[in-house]
């Protein structure tokens, strides 16, 4: 099966929360068509954090090529500007070898990034991050967002009191720049130099994705999740307050390690943790009217997406 003219630069992207089945649709599109998946994935980014990102086995890998997996260490900042620069690099690699890629992932941030640019906004303050992490450890985060919505009302309506890493980063832009955040969103667009065409897969039993949700904790949980940070803590010079240790499951994990919470309440907050995350996604992806959302139950869709895909 061959593609179509790429000539209309037409370019992929298969998008959705977490455990809605991206990863396990995709390898079905690769065994169709000539397909190269570039991650959409904040948390696939980080050498060694294999278990808890879900990341392709070696051998997903060997049978399709990934891009955007393993790119730096866990010790390491990776922005949602350089994803942009880097996801543009690798889709124009992979056309000019005659293959199509497939834009592949959850996180939102990085593909609005991606789709429409990104503000310029202060770069990240190690000293006030720390600062705001150890504020937050004293006073709780639902006290820092409720510091934040005196602030910065707007972005305080649109993050949860508990998502630490979005309070801790409109208030670090806040504090660095004296303005909120919400007000240096330019809105200017910065097309890709590419058509993008995105596709969403939006479940609609949310217990069924919720039991899905579990399980697969849980499966992580018996692969090794635990020792594999324990490793990762071994190996490198990690503190909590990182953006890798900030990944749904570490931060839980992180906190059973310091002796904060017992295994059950780690499992337990890891789990809601991430039903409020794929919450947060379906509501983005609901917003997004140039994203055309899908039901994962229906069994054609795979063949439906190949055809689709092919066409271009």
């Amino acid at each position: 099966m061959s593609f179509a003219s790429d000539s209309d630069g037409v370019v992929f992207a298969l998008l959705g929360p977490t455990a809605s089945g991206k990863s396990s649709l995709a390898l079905q599109l690769a065994e169709r068509l000539p397909i190269e998946i570039v991650s959409v994935d904040s948390g696939q980014v980080y050498r060694g954090m294999d278990i808890g990102t879900a990341k392709p086995s070696s051998a997903e890998r060997a049978r399709v090529s990934h891009h955007l997996i393993d790119v730096v260490a866990p010790t390491e900042r990776y922005s949602a500007g350089r994803f942009r620069d880097e996801a543009i690099a690798a889709v124009g690699q992979i056309m000019a070898r005659g293959r199509r890629p497939l834009l592949v992932g959850g996180t939102m941030l990085y593909y609005r990034a991606l789709a429409h640019g990104i503000d310029p906004l202060p770069a990240a303050d190690a000293a006030l991050r720390a600062a705001i992490a150890s504020e937050a450890r004293r006073r709780g985060w639902p006290a820092l967002h409720a510091e934040l919505a005196k602030v910065d009302p707007a972005s305080a309506q649109r993050i949860m009191p508990n998502d630490a890493q979005r309070i801790q980063r409109a208030l670090e832009v806040f504090r660095a720049a004296g303005r909120p955040i919400s007000a240096l969103h330019s809105g200017v667009r910065a097309e890709p130099p590419f058509r993008l065409a995105g596709f969403a897969l939006m479940p609609r039993d949310r217990a069924a994705l919720h039991g899905r949700i579990a399980r697969r904790f849980d499966a992580m949980l018996s692969a090794g999740l635990i020792a594999e940070l324990e490793a990762l803590r071994g190996a490198h010079a990690l503190e909590g307050s990182m953006t890798s240790m900030r990944c749904v499951g570490y931060r839980q994990i992180w906190e059973h390690l310091e002796g904060r919470i017992s295994r059950a309440q780690m499992r337990e907050q890891a789990i809601a943790a991430t039903r409020q995350l794929a919450k947060r996604q379906m509501t983005w992806l609901r917003s997004v009217a140039e994203v055309e959302l899908l039901d994962p139950a229906r069994s054609s869709l795979a063949g439906e997406m190949a055809a689709r895909l092919e066409r271009g």
